[in-house]
């Protein structure tokens, strides 16, 4: 391992107008208010959960590791800020184009796009090689993409198959599955590594990446293809903010406010791990600790939630999940990593199911939001993507100028504090319930 003093604090290297529509369905629109009875979840959004389930796996073996093989290859954190920023930059406006593919046209070929260009995108990194740190702005690219045809898609097609009965259970069945994967998969990854000639070991994990996209590919064919109706407004994000009063206001500021936590913390906890202990497999056991916890946690949560409970719980995770970033202050080792990532594991999930239900409630809350659907997933995307190019680019600012540890632990507090944020402009949506106020929007 190098020893990467030069671009990194030594504190922290290791020392070697109709009525209201509330439940969007395959075939129809009921006008009926949610049930507050929790109900299962339907054959199609079970295959939507497989599909996410594959592409969870193929990114937790290999994407936990792309960042540590630019790493490997030139210890410079501004190759990483550079290569996360020009990820989102690209994700943002694959949304805010890729909306009109989906709206007009066929929004499962979109959802599959997303997935082969992730299977390109690490078919560019096997061939590149060890030279692939020199194409790190156009890998970038190609990762933004990929992640934003796909998720834009998968967004679009959860709504459709989900309600506000069922949304809660989607969401931690997600949660629980994302933590699946990221617990198997980056130990496996993390063990094949290290047990076998390092180049083998990621020339053999980011092949079976590509497979299980194609694996991804191929399942995702059984999914309906889903109809597609009335015209893309491309400036509905724009309309909607200059609109004085509207929740959408409210909720743009909180999604900024969570992607700038996002668009760090996203690929620098797992690089603090492998550079404070310079083996891959320490961060597999990681990887595999963390999300033990939270795929309890989002099981947990997922099925006891309620949406008047959504406030509270949104605030208890929000505090927790800032509160573990405070031992970085004594020192940051693998010790207060794990500490952070299990306060992680346990308390997200009471922040993120509230957070993306009450938004997708939002989206539901009324016939001319639903028939908006894709604008406003698009809206929420580039949102959020504001919010990760922000903490991207305040990472790159800051990291130009000092590496000093008291420096970048504020700056770790200071992004991560904004859960706090987030939850300070949610807090009148979930005591209104979101549907409520998007009735009333709808309405005057």
């Amino acid at each position: 391992m190098h020893s990467g003093t030069k671009d990194f604090p030594q504190k922290w290297v290791r020392s070697t107008e109709k009525r209201p529509s509330w439940n969007y369905r395959d075939k129809h629109t009921s006008s009926s208010p949610p049930s507050k009875k929790k109900e299962p979840l339907t054959s199609q959004s079970r295959l939507l959960l497989t599909v996410q389930g594959l592409c969870a796996v193929a990114n937790a073996l290999s994407g936990t590791f792309v960042n540590v093989y630019l790493w490997k290859a030139r210890q410079d954190f501004l190759i990483l800020g550079w290569f996360t920023l020009v990820n989102h930059v690209a994700m943002a406006l694959t949304f805010w184009l890729a909306g009109k593919w989906v709206k007009e046209h066929n929004k499962m070929n979109c959802l599959r796009a997303g997935v082969a260009v992730s299977a390109l995108f690490y078919m560019l990194v096997l061939w590149f090689g060890g030279r692939a740190v020199d194409y790190y702005l156009l890998l970038g690219v190609i990762q933004g993409i990929s992640a934003g045809f796909f998720w834009l898609a998968f967004n679009v097609v959860y709504f459709e198959v989900t309600d506000p009965g069922n949304r809660d259970r989607f969401n931690g069945w997600a949660g629980l599955l994302g933590s699946g994967a990221g617990m198997v998969a980056p130990w496996i990854s993390g063990y094949l590594i290290v047990h076998m000639k390092q180049a083998n070991g990621y020339r053999l994990i980011f092949t079976l990446s590509l497979i299980v996209f194609v694996l991804g590919v191929i399942v995702s064919f059984f999914l309906k293809k889903r109809k597609s109706e009335g015209n893309y407004e491309w400036l509905l994000a724009a309309r909607c903010l200059r609109e004085k009063g509207t929740a959408w206001r409210t909720v743009t500021a909180a999604l900024v406010a969570q992607g700038v936590r996002e668009g760090v913390f996203g690929f620098m906890i797992a690089l603090l791990v492998y550079v404070h202990t310079g083996n891959e497999m320490q961060l597999g056991n990681f990887s595999l600790i963390t999300s033990t916890v939270a795929l309890f946690s989002f099981m947990l949560v997922g099925r006891l939630i309620k949406r008047k409970h959504r406030k509270v719980a949104m605030l208890i995770g929000a505090v927790m999940i800032v509160l573990v970033v405070v031992p970085f202050f004594w020192k940051v080792n693998f010790t207060t990593l794990l500490i952070f990532g299990v306060g992680v594991g346990l308390f997200f999930p009471l922040y993120s199911i509230p957070m993306t239900s009450s938004v997708f409630d939002l989206i539901g809350g009324n016939a001319d939001s639903v028939k908006r659907r894709e604008e406003y997933i698009v809206m929420r995307e580039l949102a959020l993507n504001v919010g990760r190019i922000a903490g991207s680019a305040l990472f790159i600012i800051v990291v130009s100028m000092t590496k000093e540890p008291l420096a970048l632990n504020l700056l770790l507090l200071g992004i991560g504090s904004s859960p706090l944020v987030a939850w300070f402009f949610m807090r009148k949506v979930h005591a209104q319930g979101g549907q409520e106020v998007a009735v009333k929007e709808g309405t005057r």
